[in-house]
């Protein structure tokens, strides 16, 4: 029991959290949203999506705009105001523990697996350390918050947007049109904390980019012939899971424009198949590209491994082949002895694991953990059309 408190004391010095002690969740701490010990997961969740979208819905009601029938698109059928602030908004806060759990599950295994010699230790705490400061820095945080409020004055003196007719106000005269409540507070309070949430969530993924990339740079032990096929960081391909439910947010949000669209306004579903392509690649490439920072190190270690290797068995066979073959006597046959070398087919694997090596230390449960997110809101519009049952059909099609 004292070796397993030991272990993860030891570890807890390996490992950052990306959301513990920033700017934002030590505000929502300090006003006691946030627990001393804990997320307050479900009082925020609650909290920050009823004051984005209770008072919009309560205005809708009073002013006779919420259900169909009083007027031609009702704040009902905008399904983009409700994603963000009942679905998304709750998906980022819920994300937050998931990704700090599984942080501090697989980074330290840099040291447990070896990845990090003993002598690159303090160099590995050093980088987490910087990570800290940048993750407490208040001024990424400042900038988010002038991306958001520009974004909502942008939103305010442009013409309302296709969301807002619901919130539009139209007088006698057709050009005499202006926002009610409920559209004010969607640009001025809705809209701007639904922005802080999603552009914190970029920073973070920043942060895990900028974190791997000087972790990269320090004098990693790969090993090419490892089974993981990663040099040994296939453990990184865990981690892309923590920002599934983000993926998911944000896909939602996405995916809940088109499906207004094509519920309210005749558009066919066939014509969003490239749009749902790119979102699905440009989602994913956000997503993994911190693991990116990796590629160059292991291409490196792989065209070695490969060359390193390859001289092994080259040796190793040409030995055998003098040895059994030529009958000759050897002046120094141990290579053919080592247990650690063995048989011929032996001292090839280790070549083939080398020349198998992945260019990224990902595979497909990273690129799944987020791509399935993704493709569940697209496939929610889909139905809207098409039959489910075809849709899995063709799903199975492709993947069979």
């Amino acid at each position: 029991m004292n070796d397993n408190n030991t272990d993860n004391a030891h570890d807890s010095d390996l490992t950052i959290s990306l959301v513990r002690d920033d700017t934002v969740f030590a505000l929502q701490r300090r006003v006691g949203l946030i627990p001393e010990n804990g997320f307050g997961i479900l009082r925020r969740a609650l909290f920050w999506s009823m004051l984005a979208w209770l008072p919009i819905t309560a205005w809708a009601f009073v002013a006779n705009r919420i259900m169909p029938g009083a007027v031609a698109e009702p704040l009902l059928t905008h399904f983009g105001v409700h994603i963000r602030f009942l679905v998304a908004i709750p998906l980022f806060i819920l994300a937050e523990p998931m990704t700090h759990m599984i942080m501090a599950r697989y980074l330290p295994q840099f040291v447990r697996s070896g990845v990090i010699p003993q002598d690159q230790i303090p160099a590995f705490r050093a980088v987490l350390a910087d990570i800290i400061r940048l993750r407490n820095s208040s001024l990424p945080w400042v900038a988010i918050a002038i991306i958001a409020a520009s974004w909502t004055f942008a939103g305010a003196v442009a013409d309302p947007s296709h969301e807002l007719i619901w919130a539009v106000d139209h007088h006698d005269r057709p050009a005499d049109t202006e926002l009610g409540f409920g559209g004010w507070w969607y640009i001025f309070v809705g809209r701007p904390l639904f922005l802080m949430f999603f552009f914190g969530w970029l920073w973070r993924i920043v942060l895990v980019g900028l974190m791997f990339k000087r972790i990269s740079k320090l004098q990693l032990s790969i090993v090419p012939t490892h089974p993981d096929r990663a040099g040994g960081l296939g453990f990184l391909d865990e981690i892309p899971v923590a920002f599934s439910l983000v993926a998911l947010a944000i896909a939602s949000v996405i995916a809940s424009s088109w499906g207004h669209e094509v519920a309210y306004h005749s558009v066919n579903v066939l014509s969003l198949k490239a749009p749902m392509i790119f979102a699905a690649l440009i989602l994913l490439l956000i997503f993994l590209a911190p693991f990116l920072a990796f590629a160059p190190v292991l291409a490196k270690a792989r065209k070695q491994g490969i060359l390193d290797y390859g001289a092994i068995v080259s040796r190793h066979g040409d030995l055998v082949r003098r040895r059994w073959v030529l009958e000759e006597k050897l002046d120094d046959d141990s290579m053919l002895d080592a247990p650690e070398l063995g048989c011929i087919a032996d001292a090839g694997v280790l070549y083939d694991n080398a020349k198998a090596m992945r260019g990224v230390p990902l595979g497909k449960t990273a690129v799944m953990s987020i791509l399935v997110p993704i493709l569940i809101p697209f496939i929610c519009v889909l139905v809207i059309q098409i039959p489910f049952k075809t849709i899995l059909s063709q799903l199975l099609g492709a993947l069979i």
